[in-house]
């Protein structure tokens, strides 16, 4: 039931139906075992017979057998590099008018890739009731999380007077197994329903890790090896990488910064503080005594630590006057003066969101705790640059996602 050929495109080579085979829907005879043909220079097996047909052609036919209200076809190939004899089964999935091509001999592969189709059960997304401009943040990770995952997705606005009964009824009726909690009062709402749910929390900024141990935790923390990736390729004679945070919110990612500075052959000067006064002082002796030709000055995003009434203001002003290197966690002070930020891409956000709350509904292992933010951009300030004596080309403004000032 496969073939291969050595002299013609990816394609279809069309093998003899078995017409003993009964198919509830008469629209998915014309994919009856399919031969997939990956072009690897491989023989052709003298018992094929059938018509050599382009891949795109067949698709055409079948999407044109296919009754007018019929949904679309989603074709799910697996063929691997070095693979002469490729067989597929053709399968409905549960869910309306899908059809899924599966390779024989390597189910356990595919089940894990295809498992977000053929696995019962839906996933649910509470997010806070909010106004703008969060609640178009909250639209745009909901965005990508339905681009990830399909038809499964229902979303629910949580305000701060909902139901936990109502809301675990409904979760329950609409036979949902995984809820995707977003921000402060989605983590809530998903913590108070409980029922035996599997939970993903995405963007919050912080999340208590003896909270996090029992769920993944998808924080809005820039990863810290991103970050000074970015900031060797801004500033490569940066040798030592400076920041004051709380340990009370950020000791998980204190670790993670350790390990990337030491990767990145950069030295890593944390100060540990618990309150506004002992990091205003902290900041001044980090300041103080910077060599502004290698050290750069890290803001995380840390209440404590920067505390934007009264600790920002000051650490802006110093830097700029000494003409120190600073980088935050916090696309917002970009625009007050730090050098670059990294920030989400909410889009991309929602996918990694889906992607482990797919893994969770198939029975996969999640990895639980707390982790930091890969889907990035990038903000630069031009003027800052400017004033620190690094020179971008147009060619490197043009890969920044952000540029301040604005023109």
């Amino acid at each position: 039931m496969a073939a291969a050929s050595s002299s013609l495109s990816a394609g279809v080579w069309q093998l003899r139906m078995d017409s003993s085979v009964t198919y509830k829907n008469k629209w998915l005879r014309p994919l009856l075992w399919l031969g997939l043909v990956p072009a690897f220079g491989l023989a052709l097996p003298a018992h094929a017979d059938g018509t050599w047909r382009p891949l795109s052609a067949v698709l055409r036919n079948i999407a044109a057998a296919a009754p007018a209200e019929a949904p679309p076809l989603r074709l799910l190939v697996d063929v691997e590099t070095g693979t002469s004899v490729a067989i597929f089964e053709i399968a409905a999935t549960p869910f309306a008018g899908e059809v899924v091509a599966t390779p024989l001999e390597r189910r356990p592969f595919v089940a894990r890739k295809v498992a977000a189709v053929n696995t019962p059960g839906r996933i649910a997304v509470l997010y806070p009731d909010v106004g703008e401009p969060y609640r178009s943040v909250f639209s745009k990770i909901i965005e990508g999380i339905e681009d990830k995952a399909r038809g499964q997705v229902l979303s629910y606005p949580v305000g701060t007077a909902f139901n936990p009964g109502d809301l675990a009824a409904e979760l329950k009726r609409q036979d949902v197994r995984v809820v995707v909690a977003l921000g402060r009062q989605g983590h809530k709402a998903a913590t108070a329903v409980d029922g035996g749910l599997e939970v993903v929390v995405g963007g919050v900024l912080a999340v208590p890790e003896a909270e996090a141990q029992a769920v993944p935790v998808h924080t809005l923390a820039p990863d810290p090896n991103l970050l000074f990736k970015r900031l060797k390729l801004m500033q490569p004679n940066v040798r030592r990488v400076n920041v004051v945070y709380d340990p009370r919110q950020n000791a998980w990612l204190i670790r993670l910064a350790r390990q990337a500075a030491r990767n990145l052959g950069l030295e890593l000067n944390a100060v540990e503080v618990q309150d506004a006064r002992a990091a205003i002082k902290a900041y001044q002796g980090i300041v103080g005594n910077a060599d502004i030709s290698q050290d750069a000055l890290w803001l995380p995003q840390d209440s404590t630590t920067v505390d934007e009434a009264v600790v920002l203001p000051l650490v802006l002003e110093d830097v700029w006057s000494k003409n120190l290197l600073l980088f935050s966690s916090n696309i917002a002070h970009v625009k007050r003066g730090a050098l670059f930020s990294l920030y989400p891409s909410n889009v991309d956000l929602g996918r990694t969101l889906a992607s482990s709350a797919l893994g969770a509904l198939a029975g996969q292992g999640a990895n639980r705790g707390v982790q930091p933010l890969t889907d990035v951009l990038m903000a630069v300030n031009l003027r800052t640059a400017s004033h620190l004596g690094i020179s971008l080309s147009y060619a490197q403004q043009r890969g920044f996602d952000s540029v301040y000032p604005t023109q």
